[in-house]
């Protein structure tokens, strides 16, 4: 198992763009060990989600997965997911407000993230896919490409004010977030 340090904001690796991965290399050394590395980071540090550029390795991959999360109880599930050159493209206009958190950054904010997205990526076995992604689910892959982009979810802000340390969204804001939360993911699933 090997733990890297999750860059902070403010570090400048968070606000570059990370350059594709040929597809010759996924099923390279290096390119495997990086996944391994992401993976055990994430894991470790409780993460619904990490990008590669968070361990400062400026390669567009990103790894997700949701399963009982202490910190996201209210996430559908999602599988141990490892994307390369992931491609997202809104399906429509639809949106949905939701309170994110990032593990490079100390705050909990509200953005605003297309519900209905396609996906297109390679696996860590240099397989491609096409896929529909939807609600929370959604949410997570536009959160996790947009750390790809250099771009962090404080820039997605739509009220300052709705900008909280972790501590202060548990006592403040969390019950209501998890309550209107909860209604969407009913009615729109994952």
């Amino acid at each position: 198992m090997t733990v890297k340090q999750i860059l902070q904001i403010g570090a400048p690796e968070l606000r570059t763009r990370a350059e594709e991965i040929d597809p010759t290399r996924i099923t390279s050394h290096e390119v495997q060990g990086l996944i391994d590395d992401l993976v055990d980071t994430m894991h470790h540090a409780n993460g619904a989600g990490l990008a590669a550029n968070q361990i400062g390795v400026l390669e567009r991959v990103v790894v997700m997965e949701v399963t009982r999360n202490p910190r996201y109880p209210y996430k559908p599930p999602i599988p141990l997911t490892v994307a390369i050159n992931p491609v997202i493209k809104p399906l429509d206009d639809e949106l949905v407000e939701i309170n994110e958190g990032c593990l490079s950054v100390p705050l909990r904010g509200n953005v605003n993230r297309n519900v209905n997205i396609a996906v297109s990526y390679y696996d860590r076995n240099g397989r491609r896919h096409e896929e529909v992604k939807r609600g929370l689910t959604a949410g997570t892959w536009q959160h996790e490409c947009d750390h790809l982009d250099g771009r962090l979810f404080v820039d997605r802000v739509v009220d300052p004010r709705s900008l909280a340390t972790w501590e202060q969204f548990q006592l403040h804001h969390r019950d209501a977030f998890v309550e209107r939360i909860t209604a969407f993911v009913e009615r729109v699933g994952s």
